[in-house]
């Protein structure tokens, strides 16, 4: 269920200014153009943001023909280091913490992210203003040997015995350990066609992606498996891009909320709240997916150790209005239910 949203009284004031520097009248306004962009520098990235735009200038036609947005690509900590994981560095919120300081500074005027990547909690001022419609949230092996046939109600057995799988995701890790304690895990990081580059030149047997990102890139014919909810639970928020602006700037949080997809915000929302509750990081192995389903939304929300040994999940339903007291009651029958020894090894600082 998509919901379109018709333009906003913000969306209309940007409009009007664009016609009037399109005939070279003069003119005051609040929101002059160009709309300064911020992002990340790798190609999903990239894809991901210019997608956003075209969407908002479809809102607003005349944005098309006119310099209305102005892209600025930002190197973030979480991009230059891929040697270590996200956990020894600081964590997921380093693929958004240079971007959020030039959001502060007021270098940008929004930032488009990927919403997994994204910090649970943002700096106050600033906040998550536009969900846009999520793409498929499935994750899915690649393998470099594709000769094993795949059965879909067991696709790790496609896996050769003792495989070494290219990861940096400890969610993923640890649902593949559950199922095939003989895997092998090694540290593989970087954008999209990195990952792929280094699979090819043998590092690892297989890695795992996000089918939207592949889909994003028009690498969808490189989804060797497609994975299941059931087999592997997506990250929070895997699928959706999200754009944060200034708390301050209300007619910037009108424009963008004009084309957010509700659908989105309510799952988001769910899964977001259920990572939060449980304080949830990147050395943290949580899942959380939820989608609506005759008007009801439906959240699993999963928690593991990091070795497989250990896996967990627990699932609602309810009012899609109610999605953040869904998710912080599935993430508080997680947190009941796991060993105060596991929990406490996850979330050490």
């Amino acid at each position: 269920m998509n919901v379109t949203l018709l333009p906003s009284d913000a969306l209309l004031r940007v409009a009007a200014e664009a016609a009037r520097r399109s005939h070279g009248l003069s003119g005051s306004s609040r929101r002059t153009l160009p709309l300064r962009v911020g992002t990340r520098t790798s190609p999903l990235a990239l894809v991901q943001t210019r997608h956003f735009l075209n969407r908002l200038s479809h809102f607003c036609p005349v944005l098309r023909d006119l310099e209305a947005f102005q892209e600025h690509q930002i190197s973030t900590e979480g991009d230059r280091n891929l040697t270590q994981r996200l956990a020894e560095i600081g964590g997921k919120g380093l693929f958004a913490k240079e971007i959020h300081e030039a959001l502060q500074a007021g270098q940008i005027d929004f930032a488009v992210h990927s919403l997994k990547d994204l910090e649970t909690h943002l700096p106050d001022d600033l906040v998550l203003a536009c969900t846009m419609t999520r793409e498929d949230a499935r994750d899915v092996i690649i393998r470099r040997d594709r000769s094993v046939e795949v059965d879909p109600n067991d696709p790790f057995a496609a896996l050769t015995e003792g495989a070494v799988i290219g990861c940096a995701s400890v969610r993923r890790q640890a649902q593949m350990l559950a199922r095939r304690p003989d895997l092998r895990f090694c540290l593989l990081r970087g954008n999209v066609q990195t990952r792929l580059a280094k699979l090819a030149d043998g590092a690892c047997d297989a890695t795992l992606l996000a089918l939207a990102g592949l889909r994003r890139l028009g690498l969808e014919d490189r989804a060797d498996i497609i994975l299941e909810p059931e087999h592997m639970l997506p990250a929070s928020g895997q699928g959706i891009v999200g754009v944060t602006v200034r708390r301050s700037d209300e007619e910037l949080r009108e424009l963008l909320g004009a084309i957010e997809d509700l659908e989105a915000r309510w799952v988001s929302t769910a899964e977001r709240a259920l990572l939060d509750l449980l304080d949830g990081s990147c050395r943290t192995p949580i899942g959380g997916y939820a989608r609506i389903e005759n008007n009801e939304l439906y959240l699993r929300g999963l928690v593991a150790s990091e070795d497989g040994s250990f896996i967990l999940h627990r699932e609602l339903r309810g009012a899609p209005h109610d999605a953040a007291a869904i998710g912080r009651e599935v993430g508080a029958m997680l947190k009941r239910d796991t060993p105060a020894d596991i929990f406490a090894e996850m979330t050490r600082d």
